[in-house]
């Protein structure tokens, strides 16, 4: 008998949310809906059509939400000058609230009784995915196959796979691959020699970056032009987020920039290792605070500073959508208004150097920062306020 009951799978067409989707059918008395969310990250949308149709599934839905993601995601957070750890750009966690809001609209949309990802059980996406869903859709069962299933290996999933003749792709080595997420952000790899931290990341891996070492010898120059303190074109041509985004990741990219080897502290309390390129992003980051240092004055500058931990966390740990994060963002964009100009980068073998800022803005004094005299700066005031400021060591 058919079964009129429905589950949104968040689907890549890889190997893990091809099993799953397996799975679900054979556990669920359900029709599966395959959902992907096209947020930059290397996409075959013939082949995830062609791997959930040979599963069965009738629905396959695919999302074009890059803009969406960069100006409503990336951008908030760039502001935020948010960094985990003192690392990790967060490339991955920025991802996640996203598709989560946009699969509950599409399981509203169909009906569905119930959600599934394919996040596993000791990882952080679990929770970003689920707080999201939570927001959005309350009533609408979550199931989290990694949490419940009895394969609990990446052998015994590749086993599974074979049984029922789901492909399994192979990295440059033509081993089974890495743990790799992407999206226009960044690309995360993650597992087989990476977990034990004395093991240097083989060349091989990298998949946006080049190495410095194989950079080119010329450097390379860029102006991001800023408006109410996002990105709004490139070298005074006025371009899409996403677009924006694209172009800075191929000029980081192949000059060797955006490359981190972190360990960090998951959410659920676990250390993990894994590389992480993020090249238009460091770009974006270092020129923003760049634009910042011109148009902000010091005490927003030093709270923006101050908030930036617990926001980074609040991200990190699935709580994009929280009253917490809403509040912080408020604070973060109280006068980005005032963040209008352009920054000039020089790009050359892994480094970032900021070449010029030039904004309208009346925050930066050249009269008052001057070294030649000038009346405009009383200096007989700054030993009362040296003085005052003794009382405090006390």
């Amino acid at each position: 008998m058919k079964s009129n009951k429905r589950i949104v799978l968040a689907y890549s067409g890889g190997l893990d949310t091809s099993i799953i989707l397996k799975w679900l059918q054979e556990n669920y008395n359900a029709e599966v809906i395959c959902y992907t969310a096209d947020i930059g990250q290397e996409i075959d949308k013939k082949k995830i059509i062609k791997n959930a149709k040979k599963l069965g599934v009738k629905k396959i839905i695919i999302k074009d939400l890059k803009n969406v993601f960069v100006k409503d995601y990336v951008y908030p957070m760039i502001r935020g000058h948010a960094i985990y750890e003192g690392t990790y750009l967060l490339g991955t966690s920025i991802a996640r609230p996203l598709i989560a809001k946009d699969q509950i609209r599409v399981a509203k949309k169909f009906k569905a009784y119930a959600v599934s990802h394919g996040s596993t059980g000791k990882g952080n996406d679990q929770v970003r995915f689920e707080l999201g869903y939570h927001y959005f859709g309350p009533k609408i069962k979550i199931i989290a196959p990694w949490r419940i299933w009895k394969l609990k290996s990446r052998t015994e999933l590749i086993r599974y796979a074979n049984k029922y003749g789901i492909p399994i792709p192979k990295d440059k080595k033509g081993a089974p691959p890495f743990s790799v997420d992407d999206n226009l952000f960044h690309t995360s790899t993650e597992g087989k020699l990476l977990e034990n931290p004395k093991n240097s990341a083989p060349e091989f891996i990298f998949q946006r970056t080049t190495s410095p070492e194989r950079a080119p010898n010329k450097p390379t120059f860029i102006t991001i032009n800023y408006k109410n303190g996002d990105p709004v074109g490139l070298n005074g041509k006025k371009l899409s987020p996403a677009k924006v985004l694209n172009k800075l990741n191929q000029l980081a990219g192949k000059n060797g920039i955006g490359r981190v080897d972190l360990v960090e502290n998951r959410f659920i309390g676990i250390k993990s290792r894994g590389v992480y390129e993020t090249p238009g992003g460091t770009l974006l980051l270092t020129a923003h605070r760049a634009i910042e240092s011109v148009t902000l004055d010091k005490d927003t500058m030093h709270k923006k500073d101050e908030v930036m931990p617990r926001y980074a966390e609040l991200i990190y740990n699935g709580y994009w959508y929280s009253k917490e994060r809403f509040k912080l963002q408020k604070i973060i964009d109280l006068k980005r208004n005032k963040v209008n100009g352009s920054v000039k980068l020089k790009l050359y073998k892994g480094n970032i150097t900021i070449q010029s800022r030039q904004t309208s803005s009346s925050a930066y004094s050249m009269k008052k920062v001057s070294f030649e005299e000038n009346k405009t700066f009383n200096k007989s005031n700054v030993e009362r306020f040296i003085n005052f400021h003794k009382k405090k060591l006390r």
